[in-house]
């Protein structure tokens, strides 16, 4: 990047616009996949759709290279930039525009965060399905950069089923104004769906038409003790057939998982016993609150007849059920009372009923690299998605041993290396795992074509 470069920039920006030096921020150059980077030459934030437009021209004219940064919640590496390039930071553009619920559509700007939809949206009694863990610092361009799943796949799909629209800027600052709220829009080439899950190596997405609902009257919290992976997937049949649309999400945890998070997470309480190996977490929402409540018990009692679950709690206040999803979402507050250099975490996707299997392979594995290394295992089972935590505090040197394991394994299994995460950096060696050499080569021919300097997030899911 030429030194003239900066100041070319403050003639375009307002000076709290553009960040230099001292100005910079860690939270800029730190993620939380681990250990921060070098401090970036400079930051942009932008307030509009134009003014990203005339930074990327000169970008783009400079072939000075971007790293497009949302709420820096990513688990892969794939905000984090390096030495040459200049962060753009999406984090003023985060206004909720409209919410129309009329046509069930909402319009927020890229750097909005996720809690800040989904409580603009609850104003007008409406809901934005996509929901995780870090939903309050998590933002929608990043959701739609990752095609983002999180708690209620099952029900309403990832993120991509629920973009209408997208207005982006291409990396010579062209906008696409394709910010239209149709379901049904079949006008040639969806070119949304190209940006939706590219991680910003196409373009930088600024605005979204969002699908959002009425929302639920009722929602019914069960918490199970399973005593068997078959037993699990039968639970998730026999849910399936009970609760049918009502069916919002089925989490599972292994018995590391829930047994650790009510031991060493601060305010967390199980209610049931520690010592089973498996427990589902069970929602079924839906606007009948009577008829939520008795289809949820009899799901239950259904499952204890048939010997499919062995203990069970029901929500009957909204606090008990924030309690038990408490328990699911603190995986992160759970791996952060381990030391981070010996914990690899993992996010596949395989076959539901292959899972058991899958696991019980993973954890007699490692133990050939580390005798001491152990497995905490926990997902969205009822969509497929498995997130792994492979510990290893006596061989922190091991990392990559261990997760070339991993994903061999995974291929094995004919699993994805990514379910939600996406590939960034960290998991862009293992990619060939997943798609074959014709798609990856497909890939970079969309890169070229929409990016030909190469400047939008280089080095992200694939080298060119």
């Amino acid at each position: 990047m030429p030194d003239w470069f900066i100041g070319e920039l403050r003639k375009v920006f307002d000076k709290s616009s553009v960040l230099t030096d001292t100005d910079i921020e860690p939270r800029y150059y730190h993620d939380l996949a681990g250990q921060p980077v070098d401090k970036p030459r400079a930051v942009v934030r932008p307030r509009t759709t134009e003014q990203v437009s005339a930074f990327l021209r000169l970008c783009h004219r400079e072939r000075v290279p971007v790293a497009t940064q949302g709420g820096m919640t990513g688990l892969v590496r794939g905000a984090l930039p390096n030495s040459s390039e200049i962060v753009l930071s999406m984090e003023r553009m985060n206004a909720v525009e409209e919410v129309d619920t009329l046509a069930g559509t909402a319009v927020a700007q890229a750097g909005a965060p996720l809690q800040k939809i989904h409580e603009k949206v609850e104003q007008e009694g409406y809901m934005f399905p996509i929901d995780l863990g870090a939903r309050g610092s998590c933002t929608i361009g990043g959701n739609i950069s990752t095609n983002a799943g999180g708690n209620r796949v099952i029900r309403y799909g990832m993120t991509r089923d629920l973009i209408l629209g997208l207005e982006v800027v291409t990396a010579d600052g062209i906008v696409l104004q394709g910010l239209r709220k149709h379901i049904k829009n079949n006008t040639g080439i969806d070119l949304k769906q190209l940006f939706i899950g590219s991680e910003g190596i196409l373009g930088v997405v600024t605005r979204a038409a969002l699908r959002i609902f009425p929302a639920p009257a009722e929602r019914q919290v069960a918490l199970c003790a399973v005593p068997s992976f078959p037993q699990v997937t039968s639970f998730l049949r026999m849910a399936r057939k009970h609760l049918g649309g009502e069916l919002t999400a089925f989490e599972l945890m292994w018995n590391e998982y829930y047994r650790l998070t009510v031991e060493r997470v601060k305010g967390v309480i199980g209610p049931l016993p520690t010592h089973y190996p498996f427990y589902v977490l069970v929602e079924a929402s839906g606007d009948h609150v009577d008829r939520i409540h008795a289809d949820q018990e009899k799901l239950l009692e259904a499952a204890i007849v048939e010997n499919l679950i062995v203990d069970a709690t029901l929500s009957n206040t909204n606090a008990s059920a924030e309690a038990m999803w408490r328990i699911r979402d603190s995986s992160g507050e759970l791996a952060r009372t381990f030391r981070y250099a010996a914990r690899i975490s993992f996010d596949v996707s395989l076959a539901i009923d292959r899972m058991d299997e899958y696991t019980r392979a993973i954890g007699a594995s490692i133990k050939t690299i580390d005798t001491s290394a152990f497995l905490i295992v926990f997902g969205h089972v009822g969509d497929g998605n498995l997130h792994l935590d492979v510990h290893h505090e006596n061989t922190p040197t091991k990392g990559e041993d261990l997760e070339r394991l991993v994903y061999q394994i995974t291929g094995d299994f004919d699993g994805s290396i990514s379910a939600e995460h996406g590939i960034g950096i960290l998991k862009r060696p293992y990619l060939k795992i997943s798609r074959t050499q014709e798609e990856i080569e497909t890939m970079r021919m969309l890169k070229r074509a929409f990016d030909p300097n190469h400047i939008l997030n280089p080095g992200r899911i694939f080298t060119m």
